[in-house]
């Protein structure tokens, strides 16, 4: 059996003495958090916080909840507050500030230095959502005019306060970005090449203003450790590492299951969300679909006197309107995913259409010969053919709803993981129930 890289060892809720700061000591800063967070008791928390060595307490910190960190600070004292965000990275504590109020903000600042203040009020003044909103400012530079030995000892100088030097940044006078250079091509380089001619040109970059989702994506595309960010002016001002974008992969993908689940924004932690958080959420659009699930009732009222003398077509309703609701959501879920992904954009819509047309269609097909036979035991050839027949348009049609329902909300600005669960199934539902309905009050009639 492989022997495990760390050990987690148990802490218990007992004062934090010596032998407890040494199991805290044991633990990586990311178990320590979780641990923490499961206490969940702010006093303990700080005691314990307080037990761990500077550079621990502020790993530990950075991995805690947001609206966690606000409550902890407000209870710690000037000195201990002072220490702890002078070791936080900028990043971090920018993402504080944005989330406490203006009073714990105005008690937050004065404990740092005046650089560290005007850093972090420039991170805080980005749109979230931005890669200036993303991006920390502690990166690793080089003049173009060093030779590779030079640079080395410059790094050498930089690596305390760098987020990361395995990827370095070729700057001129102006600070502008020149070229790039791994750590690894700088170790091999002739010591007395100059860093102009060992610097990788064009460099993949991003503005301050570019999405937090396309900065994840380039840094997915390009296998970056980091990407660098510049203002109007192409002026290097920060960096977006991979472990940052990870946390917006992260998100995008978890608020996408909550729309596609039709709730309304994100909840946070499911584990500590209260139920009046998780009302207010759901509550909207399951009250919304309420009314649009109407015109599902409204369709079989129309068709009350077809269903009154051939009660067997109630037997299949379910299972065709279900079928239409399916084929409508996997349909939703491809485009959603292709369009959030970028394999495809709005001018693609006419090309899908066509293929959707052909796989709706051969489903459709499948679907139907699978339950023409029991159309036939159960209320014989009429039932069977309208039932087959439903089912071809019905699954047809709520493939098409299902992958063009996307394609529109993107046009509209909105965000087409909206356009899939219940909506789809609702809107297919109803499609379903007109279809079914009219096809049977035309065969019957024939």
């Amino acid at each position: 059996m492989q022997t495990p890289l760390y050990r987690r060892a148990p802490v218990s809720l007992a004062p934090v003495n010596d032998e407890a700061r040494i199991r805290a000591a044991s633990l990586l800063a990311v178990d320590m958090a979780r641990y923490l967070e499961g206490v969940g008791d702010l006093a303990y928390m700080n005691q314990a916080l307080e037990s761990l060595e500077p550079p621990k307490r502020a790993q530990v910190f950075g991995y805690l909840p947001l609206a966690r960190q606000a409550a902890l600070v407000k209870a710690l004292p000037p000195p201990a507050l002072g220490e702890l965000l002078q070791a936080l990275a900028a990043d971090e504590r920018a993402d504080l500030l944005n989330h406490v109020d203006e009073a714990l903000r105005q008690r937050l600042l004065p404990a740092l230095a005046q650089a560290e203040r005007d850093d972090v009020l420039r991170l805080c003044s980005y749109q979230e959502g931005t890669a200036g909103a993303l991006m920390t400012s502690e990166y690793s530079w080089l003049p173009a005019q060093l030779s590779a030995a030079e640079a080395i000892g410059v790094l050498r100088g930089q690596a305390g306060e760098a987020e990361t030097i395995y990827q370095n940044y070729i700057l001129d006078g102006e600070r502008r970005l020149l070229g790039t250079l791994s750590l690894r091509q700088l170790i091999l380089a002739p010591e007395a090449e100059a860093l102009e001619n060992l610097m990788v040109t064009p460099v993949v970059h991003a503005r301050v203003d570019t999405p937090a989702e396309e900065v994840a994506r380039l840094i997915s595309d390009y296998d970056l450790l980091a990407l660098p960010i510049v203002d109007a002016q192409a002026r290097l001002v920060g960096i977006v590492t991979c472990d940052d974008a990870m946390d917006v992969v992260v998100e995008h993908a978890t608020e996408d299951f909550h729309k596609g689940a039709s709730i309304a924004q994100h909840i946070g932690n499911l584990k500590t969300a209260s139920v009046s958080l998780l009302y207010r959420k759901r509550v909207f659009w399951l009250v919304l679909l309420v009314f649009g699930n109407l015109f599902s009732g409204a369709g079989i009222a129309a068709f009350e006197d077809v269903i009154a003398s051939n009660i067997a077509l109630v037997f299949f309703l379910p299972l065709l309107v279900d079928s239409g609701g399916n084929a409508g959501a996997q349909s939703a879920t491809l485009m959603v995913r292709a369009l959030a992904t970028g394999e495809v954009v709005l001018r693609d819509w006419l090309g899908l259409l066509r293929r959707e047309c052909a796989v709706a269609l051969a489903l459709g097909c499948t679907m139907a010969l699978a339950v023409s036979t029991l159309g036939l035991v159960r209320g014989g050839t009429d039932i069977a053919v309208i039932v087959a027949s439903s089912m071809l348009v019905i699954v047809l049609v709520g493939s098409l709803i299902g992958m063009s329902l996307p394609f529109a909300f993107s046009r509209l600005k909105l965000d087409p993981a909206t356009a899939s669960g219940p909506l789809i199934t609702s809107i297919a539902d109803a499609a379903g129930v007109l279809v079914y309905f009219g096809i049977a009050s035309q065969v019957l009639e024939l």
